[in-house]
């Protein structure tokens, strides 16, 4: 009963949230200027971000729920078990090499992580995939190489330390959590109902389980899209620095602002470049490291498919993890960072 109720409130929440997404839109065109003056300058900016935010993570969605709905109608969970290595160091290696050529940013990679855990994967080897897709793949290294001016240290230490940290993080869930985590049973392989018919049927199927995805998904990405433009419109960063202005307490602010922010994978190091005069490298590849691993729209998606327990839990080891080494290597390099 609670479920249900759960699920149908987020789907009224949803609907609400985009009909005020669409109004806003809608209203700059045809109510004309004269009426949005009207409007307090910060909700203006509220809508902005808020629609920039939908507008550059929605691509990244469509292909992630694409691939998930071809995951399920083409990939069967016998073929899943013979392509996972049994030794769980090797999977979770396994995860986070894939992941790392694999181009999907932080909202696009949640709804194929969930289809392959439902599979049969592994949690820590998807966890790894989690990790290590939207941090580390080429797109985003080139990206953060010509944003530091075509300087390959950034690059290389934020792959070098988020691929070490993915593989932590996914090793030490490997032990805490030795099921699946979903929160509903796992889908039934419908390969064996769709092998026999032809390849316009199960591209019809691939089609059906993409929509229903999307939907399944978009709703939270609306909500934390709208969450995380409340943020940044009307909490101020010097309240940030609520833990000091050191070392340690300008990491907390960057990796509190990669959360908050939920950028793009593909476009936060341009943001955190813009940065560099204010914060040391150390904060600033707290920053560049942690956002694509956890933010707040990808935490509400993570938590419409997987236990609470275990999201709440992921994201303590991430923010840990995330911490500690980017300072061990700042101590490593002598302090230089």
């Amino acid at each position: 009963m609670y479920r249900r109720f759960s699920s149908t409130l987020i789907d009224i929440t949803g609907i609400v949230v985009t009909a005020i997404a669409a109004y806003f839109m809608l209203a700059s065109q045809f109510i004309g200027a004269a009426w949005s003056r009207k409007l307090p300058d910060s909700f203006q900016q509220f809508s902005t971000i808020f629609l920039s935010i939908i507008i550059e993570a929605i691509p990244f969605v469509l292909i992630g729920v694409i691939i998930a709905g071809c995951i399920q109608i083409f990939v069967t969970e016998g073929q899943i078990r013979r392509w996972i290595p049994k030794n769980r160091f090797l999977a979770v290696i396994m995860g986070c090499v894939v992941g790392a050529f694999f181009p999907a940013c932080e909202c696009g990679i949640v709804p194929i992580v969930r289809r392959l855990v439902a599979k049969g994967v592994p949690l820590h080897a998807a966890v790894g995939f989690l990790l290590t897709g939207p941090l580390i793949n080429p797109i985003v290294i080139l990206s953060t190489y010509m944003a530091f001016g075509n300087d390959g240290t950034i690059a290389a230490l934020r792959m070098g330390i988020g691929f070490v940290d993915a593989l932590i993080i996914a090793l030490a869930i490997s032990f805490l959590f030795p099921s699946n985590q979903l929160k509903a049973a796992a889908v039934p392989d419908v390969r064996e109902h769709v092998k026999r018919v032809s390849l316009f049927q199960q591209l019809e199927e691939v089609f059906k389980h993409s929509i229903d995805e999307f939907f399944d998904m978009g709703k939270y990405l609306i909500i934390g899209a709208c969450i995380a433009a409340l943020m940044q419109t009307y909490v101020h960063t010097k309240s940030l620095f609520l833990f000091g202005d050191g070392d340690f307490g300008k990491t907390i602010v960057m990796m509190g602002l990669a959360y908050f922010l939920s950028l793009c994978s593909e476009a936060d190091a341009f943001i955190a470049a813009s940065l560099k005069g204010l914060f040391p490298i150390s904060s600033i590849l707290a920053f560049l490291v942690y956002g694509p691993m956890i933010d707040l729209k990808n935490t509400i998606m993570l938590l419409s498919g997987f236990r609470a327990k275990f999201v709440l839990v992921l994201f303590v080891f991430i923010t840990f993890v995330v911490f500690v080494s980017v300072h061990l290597t700042k101590m490593m390099q002598g302090g230089g960072m």
